[in-house]
């Protein structure tokens, strides 16, 4: 695998181990070197190192590993020419020298720190914006200039996020490690909330004609496997596994040919992905019978009676409301206030509904886009046109996905004067 012929292969093969396999190396690196910025500044020497080396020398058989040595000796080199040198550095690099000399030039094995990775960029002490840009780009290996755009803001801002995250994480000595058992329950909810977290923004756009908020939904399903793999014993992990995999289902049809989005009452099921739909089904089932449900796995029961009802008609929507309540004592949200009123109108009637969206209006909600959308179209169906238009309106006005925007003035127009 050699010469000139062979290096757009060998260009595609660095990229992919970079993709694939950055989150474990960069944890592995962090465990040992306990600095996530110099984990991550000598693994991109090395990804530099192999573009150099591989289309002459060929692909190594296990690249992660060979990236992984490569970047424990650029450390060494790193440590040994820094001009603060402090005692933390020189017990770092004793070691590295030792595990070196007894490697010799063979490739090392790559222990999964991922786990611990994923509590340090999770930790509570950090907002949610550095937690969701931390993950992508140390476990995900996304580049700076992608998360900001999928996330809508300058390439600028977000390096700042990133590296205020990593020094906040430096100067206050949070732990590369996994909670103890009296903060797991906490912590872990904050991780799987950032893993959706990725995965709603991706979901929100779709329509989008940017590739990088498409592989947001890509990414977060990858790190939920993941985290599956690592706590495979965990009921929420599976629940929220299922919940992606049971929404992603569905996405070939949530959008027409023109990019405007479709209800899922008119949407066309046969365009539903059935294996995806099955696996969802199947995690969902084995999380249930743990005994120990949580908000992800009511809210895969509820997506999975969506995937698996024959038509809009058929669907228990009874059973949504009744899921519904009980997420609501979970985690009593706005946003699941209004799917609960969503599933309560074709439960009941939209009258009832209205009568109970009305009762929670407040004056923090008219600027909430959902709210305006619900409304909206609660007051079409209860014949209030002039106030459906009004809260159309709004809604479009709120509104920041250009497929959205086009099928909520679709609604708007077909109920003009």
């Amino acid at each position: 695998m050699k010469g000139s012929d062979t290096d757009q292969p060998t260009k595609m093969m660095i990229a992919q181990a970079a993709r694939e396999d950055w989150g474990v190396v960069v944890a592995a690196l962090t465990k040992t070197l306990g600095d996530l910025q110099l984990a991550e500044d000598v693994l991109q020497d090395s990804l530099l190192k192999a573009m150099e080396l591989w289309p002459t020398e060929g692909i190594p058989s296990r690249p992660a590993a060979w990236l992984y040595t490569t970047a424990k000796r650029k450390a060494i080199d790193q440590l040994r020419r820094s001009s603060n040198f402090r005692k933390k550095q020189q017990d770092i690099l004793a070691t590295l020298v030792e595990n070196q000399s007894s490697d010799g030039d063979s490739t090392d094995d790559i222990p999964d720190e991922r786990l611990r990775l994923v509590f340090t960029c999770c930790h509570p002490s950090l907002s949610n914006e550095a937690q969701v840009a931390l993950t992508l780009k140390t476990l995900a290996g996304f580049s700076t200039e992608i998360i900001a755009k999928a996330f809508l803001v300058s390439e600028t801002t977000m390096a700042q996020r990133i590296v205020r995250a990593k020094k906040k994480i430096r100067e206050a000595g949070i732990p590369y490690s996994i909670p103890s058992k009296s903060d797991w329950s906490d912590r872990l909810a904050a991780v799987l909330g950032v893993v959706y977290f990725i995965f709603n923004e991706s979901y929100s756009q779709t329509g989008s004609s940017d590739a990088s908020a498409e592989g947001l939904s890509t990414e977060a399903m990858r790190l939920g496997s993941i985290l599956l793999r690592l706590i495979p014993n965990e009921p929420e992990i599976k629940g929220l596994c299922a919940l992606m995999l049971l929404h992603e289902a569905r996405k070939p049809a949530r959008c027409d040919a023109n990019g405007c989005s479709v209800t899922l009452e008119k949407q066309d099921r046969r365009l539903w992905c059935q294996s995806k739909i099955r696996e969802g089904d199947a995690l969902l089932r084995d999380a249930l019978v743990m005994g120990q449900v949580g908000p992800y796995q009511i809210q895969a029961a509820i997506s999975a009676i969506h995937a698996t009802s024959q038509s809009f008609a058929s669907t228990d929507w009874l059973q949504i409301q009744m899921l519904y309540d009980r997420l609501y004592e979970m985690q009593p949200t706005p946003v699941i206030e209004l799917n609960r009123i969503v599933a309560m109108s074709f439960a009941q009637s939209p009258a009832v509904a209205l009568a109970e969206l009305q009762s929670m209006e407040a004056s923090s909600l008219e600027t909430y886009q959902p709210f305006q959308a619900v409304k909206a179209d609660l007051l079409r169906r209860t014949g209030d046109l002039v106030g459906a238009r009004l809260a159309y309106d709004c809604a479009i006005d709120l509104s920041r996905n250009q497929s959205e925007i086009q099928f909520l003035k679709a609604m708007r127009l077909s109920i003009a004067t």
